[in-house]
This record gives structure tokens, sequence and C-alpha cells, in this order.
């Protein structure tokens, strides 16, 4: 599992925006600032919505450190897009709809109780510009939301 001090993974997926599916590259991203990869297992479920409506409603202390909030799912782009839109959010989505970034970040599991396999943990991951995760934290629960001041601080301190 990547844990803090870990160079994160590079990688490149799709980029769901809203209005459009563009590509992502990690270590383009971060040659303007730190990032904040937030996986959630799905798009439409209720603990998800509501933890990217939370990141959505503090998008402006990430914004004024410098540092970009990405949300990541397996979900399809189309679906992420959809997703986006519904909760109008102010942030991208990735879409790991290959389940490589879940592979490469070790957050991957099977969600037996509802027949799903393969689906993102609910971990987020704080990226310097040198690609070190400066924070890394992954829910053992899929109802429990991270801590979202403790995201914001590790975010502020990656950036400073």
């Amino acid at each position: 599992m990547i844990q803090t001090g870990d160079i994160a993974p590079d990688f490149t997926a799709p980029l769901a925006t809203g209005d459009d599916i563009e590509q992502f590259t990690l270590s383009e991203m971060l040659e303007r600032g730190p990032v904040v990869l937030a996986f959630f297992p799905g798009a439409f479920t209720s603990v998800c919505s509501h933890e990217l409506a939370s990141f959505r409603d503090r998008l402006s202390a990430f914004e004024e450190a410098g540092v970009r909030l990405y949300g990541v799912s397996v979900d399809s782009p189309f679906a992420l897009n959809a997703f986006h839109d519904e909760l109008g959010l102010n942030f991208p989505l990735i879409s790991d709809a290959n389940d490589e970034l879940i592979e490469q970040y070790d957050v991957s599991m099977d969600f037996a109780e509802l027949g799903v396999n393969d689906i993102a943990q609910r971990a987020v991951f704080v990226v310097d510009t040198d690609r070190t995760v400066t924070y890394a934290w992954v829910g053992e629960d899929p109802g429990v939301e991270p801590d979202y001041e403790e995201v914001e601080a590790a975010a502020t301190d990656a950036a400073a």
C-alpha cells in the first residue's frame, strides 16, 4: 500500500470535467503544484456523494494553498461527467475504468455484501511536486469518510 514518503506512481487516465473528457497525467499536473487524489468507491452512491460534496464545499482552501483536487473512481468517464454535473462539482474526476490506478495505489477492494469486485477503497493521497506522497489515508470501512480538516492541513503543508 502506498504510504507517506513513497513515490506516487505516475499515470495517465481520462479526466471527466463535467463538460468534456480530457487526459490527465499526474507528472504533468505536478508541474503546477501539489495534488490531492481522493479515491472513492462509486459514483451515485450516498457516502461518495457526501464525500465529494464535502470536498466541493472546501475547495477554496485547496485552491488558496495552490493545490489541485481530483476525485478518482473506477466509473467510466461518461458516468463521472454525469455524477460531476449532478453534484455541481468544482473539480474534475479521474476515471480508472481499467482498474489500473487502484492496483498501482493498492486501494482495490471487493464489496462482498453487494457482490461488487475491484472498486476503489475510500482513500486520500497528497502528492507534492516531487511525486512524494506527503499524506496517505485509506479507509478500512467504505462508510467512513476522511478527516477533511486533516486533508486540508496536509495539502497546505505540501504546498508550503
